[in-house]
């Protein structure tokens, strides 16, 4: 077929802004203790759903009127599932409901927010994490919700990944979770502790003791599982340099490292109830997804021998696994798959035979042609100081049109900034790509998955580093001729975002347009308004206040908005809670009245980040004009 010769950028692509807002948000995943159905919770128009499959029947979705959503710091840990049924969260309380059918039953109080609930190995109690959104606790409540839910543990600024230990010793109730204080985040540093529970009462268990076996202020700990034996509790620790796996035997109270290398297991834990890895059915081998450069391979170690097994030919259409969940009961391991090329789906692999990946859940239609789809190429270059920036380069890709002279170039700053562009399926990219753009995700100092040393290298560079990783990789692909000079855009979100304004303000004239998602403009409102999980985040990324007020001054994007002269689209949640509404007014305030080309979007009922369908479609359709006014047709 010969392709049409037609100017990059205004390419008809299959990929259209409403297609982008149907798509369902897979979050996490889950085996009932049977092995025979699997629940996973899908984001429907900013609805938590929760859907059960049983082997050999089709999918049903369990919930209708509550929407499943966790609301601890960012969310996560949304639900779990125990011997029939599943307990879940919704608008803070924890419920029940079993899987056979019948309703829902509230089993805590309407106060506060309730996530990562546990059930104990004999069904009795509930573990979870609890925050009333200044004091955060390791609670408990019975499974029935006879009993009013008190909490464990209350020393700690925040609580992360509790589980049990399997035993059917009533006197030897053993647990274990992660926690951490200000002015840590938890990927800074975090303890990994033991407690002990007395059971002895009439009323809830009481925790007994404790004791801290891992971690520290400089030692970030993820992921706590005890073994199905109960002799030993794996965790993940970043003390080596990068998340590898570690095995702590409870008797001998010794520690054995089990993966090695400059493989990631870890994630920063933005949300509960994250995982990479799960034990076997057998419990002598653990299942994991090993990262490097954006990318994962399924593994599994074998814990007596240490002897590694790479498993990519189960799954080697893949390139990014979420949620590893092995089953319960034989050799086989649920996910979370995508690819490039290939959107989320919930997936189950047979680990004792070569099999195709079963598909139960698609999150999008599919119906886009791989021809039309572009695949990431990791690429490096030099930045300051000289050090290397990573990231991942899309070329515009369409089975139709083929373009004329050079594409224009979207480069994207991620949020966080603790975050990472990974090889999946990015709707956003896509969206760019099929329509005759280059996209350039930019992993910048300061990014998880390229070991400890480097995510730690935007401590008090903030607003600095990142920025001139994202210049120089735009200015690394204009100058090796990939990308046209002049008409090179710039967005991000969040602290992506703030970087956009930064880079708007340090570089004028370097990009022809940007894109800046409620992104942070003042430094010290930011510090008193965020929510509580991030209140102290700027103290390593900045500097303490009052000490780093010049630092604070010289960085804060608003108290410089003058130098903004390029043309900017800000888009702002109505109800942002991390990054108020207050922090764009600022900014647009200065743009207008010096009459800077600029478009403000305010969605009503949205927070940080879109969820609505009628949200996500809007957005998509104000970008793409946007870029065609002041970008293509300028």
């Amino acid at each position: 077929m010969v392709k049409r010769n037609v100017q990059y950028g205004l390419w008809d692509s299959p990929i259209t802004p409403q297609q982008l807002a149907l798509e369902v948000r897979l979050s996490d995943l889950a085996w009932d203790t049977d092995g025979e159905t699997l629940v996973w919770i899908e984001g429907r128009s900013g609805r938590g759903v929760l859907v059960a499959k049983r082997r050999g029947e089709a999918a049903r979705d369990l919930t209708a009127e509550l929407s499943v959503r966790a609301q601890v710091g960012y969310g996560g840990g949304d639900f779990t599932v125990f011997q029939g049924t599943v307990y879940f969260v919704s608008e803070g309380r924890l419920y029940r409901q079993d899987l056979a059918g019948g309703g829902a039953t509230p089993i805590t109080p309407r106060y506060g927010q309730a996530s990562s609930p546990q059930v104990s190995p004999d069904g009795r109690w509930l573990l979870f994490v609890f925050s009333d959104g200044k004091k955060d606790a390791l609670a408990i409540v019975d499974t029935q919700g006879h009993f009013w839910p008190q909490r464990l543990d209350c020393d700690r600024d925040f609580y992360m990944q509790p589980c049990w230990r399997p035993t059917e010793d009533p006197t030897e109730v053993r647990i274990a979770w992660v926690a951490w204080d200000h002015p840590l985040m938890p990927w800074d540093g975090a303890d990994l502790t033991l407690g002990t529970l007395n059971t002895s009462g009439d009323g809830l268990p009481v925790l007994s003791r404790s004791e801290r076996v891992a971690g520290g202020t400089n030692a970030a700990i993820f992921q706590p599982e005890f073994s199905p034996d109960g002799r030993s509790l794996a965790y993940v620790s970043e003390e080596p340099g990068y998340g590898t796996l570690f095995f702590y035997d409870l008797i001998e109270k010794t520690d054995r490292q089990l993966t090695a290398g400059d493989e990631d297991l870890a994630l920063p834990a933005w949300v509960q109830g994250l995982r990479t890895y799960g034990f076997s059915s057998d419990g002598r081998t653990i299942v994991y997804r090993a990262r490097k450069g954006g990318s994962d391979r399924l593994k599994r170690v074998d814990i007596e021998t240490g002897e590694v097994e790479l498993l990519d030919e189960h799954l080697a259409d893949y390139t990014l696994l979420q949620q590893i969940t092995p089953s319960p009961t034989e050799d086989a391991v649920a996910a979370i798959a995508q690819s490039a090329v290939i959107p989320a789906r919930v997936i189950t692999c047979s680990l004792a035979a070569k099999q195709t990946p079963r598909i139960h859940r698609y999150s999008s239609t599919e119906t886009v042609l791989s021809d039309d789809l572009s695949t990431p190429e990791p690429i490096d270059w030099a930045t300051t100081d000289g050090e290397m920036a990573h990231g991942l380069y899309y070329q515009p890709r369409s089975s139709v049109f083929s373009g004329i002279d050079l594409p224009p170039v979207i480069v994207l700053a991620h949020g966080g900034p603790t975050s990472q562009y990974t090889a999946g399926y990015h709707g956003a990219t896509q969206f760019f790509t099929t329509r005759g753009y280059a996209v350039l995700e930019v992993n910048y100092r300061g990014s998880t998955g390229y070991g400890r040393e480097y995510r730690e290298a935007l401590r008090g560079n903030w607003g600095i580093a990142d920025v001139e990783d994202v210049v120089s990789g735009a200015r690394s692909l204009a100058e090796s001729g990939r990308v046209d000079l002049e008409r090179m855009v710039i967005m991000g979100g969040s602290a992506g975002g703030y970087t956009v304004l930064r880079a708007l303000i340090d570089h004028p004239g370097l990009f022809r347009a940007a894109l800046c998602l409620y992104g942070v403009s003042n430094l010290f409102t930011l510090a008193q308004e965020t929510h509580k999980f991030e209140s102290r985040y700027l103290d390593s990324l900045l500097g303490e206040l009052p000490q780093a007020s010049a630092i604070y001054r010289e960085r804060s994007p608003v108290l410089h908005a003058e130098q903004i002269t390029d043309p900017i689209a800000i888009f702002q949640g109505e109800d942002d809670k991390v990054v108020p509404k207050g922090q764009s007014d600022r900014i647009v305030a200065s743009l207008k009245g010096r009459g800077v080309p600029h478009e403000y979007h305010v969605y009503r009922g949205e927070g940080h980040g879109w969820r609505k369908t009628e949200t996500i479609e809007t957005f998509y359709r104000d970008v793409e004009r946007f870029l065609q006014t002041y970008v293509l047709f300028r």
